[in-house]
């Protein structure tokens, strides 16, 4: 994706996040490559980039932002149990899947659909023994770099 694709783009440490808005919901936020920043193109998108940079600088920061529901009703729900895992905390695929009367694949896959990462927090759910497991549908590269920056940020990397 590029940028032009976004309301905005900002920088983060080793890579970017772009936010997909209108003016009254946020659709989509993105782990990019690292780019150049594009400035928010409404007041929405300038609130997202307020609160994603909060976050950044502390990460118990609590999102507030409108977001436009999508995704299955399963993807819903394990959203909704991954949003109430506190930051500086993981829980494992298996726990969530447990909580949930489901497998762990499942919850990994709809981890993988979450589009709305660091506001729901897919980077808390780590694989068993302590693993990263994946990132937003990928098992290595620039993601679970980034995934190991959150965990990291939080205080929660496993091993770490």
């Amino acid at each position: 994706m590029r940028g032009e694709e976004f309301g905005a783009v900002l920088s983060a440490p080793g890579f970017s996040l772009g936010v997909q808005c209108d003016e009254e919901e946020i659709f989509e936020i993105h782990f990019l490559e690292p780019c150049p920043e594009v400035a928010p193109i409404s007041p929405l998108a300038a609130e997202a980039v307020r609160q994603l940079k909060a976050y950044l600088v502390a990460p118990g920061f609590v999102f507030g932002l409108p977001l436009r529901p999508s995704g299955t009703t399963f993807q819903r729900r394990v959203w909704e149990q991954i949003a109430a895992i506190p930051c500086g905390r993981t829980r494992t695929y298996g726990e969530v899947a447990r909580s949930l009367n489901n497998a762990p694949r499942a919850v990994g896959q709809a981890c993988g659909a979450n589009p709305f990462p660091l506001v729901v927090p897919c980077h808390r759910v780590i694989g068993a023994a302590a693993s990263l497991g994946g990132f937003a549908r990928h098992g290595g590269g620039f993601l679970l770099d980034v995934k190991r920056w959150l965990l990291t940020h939080e205080g929660c990397l496993p091993g770490g």
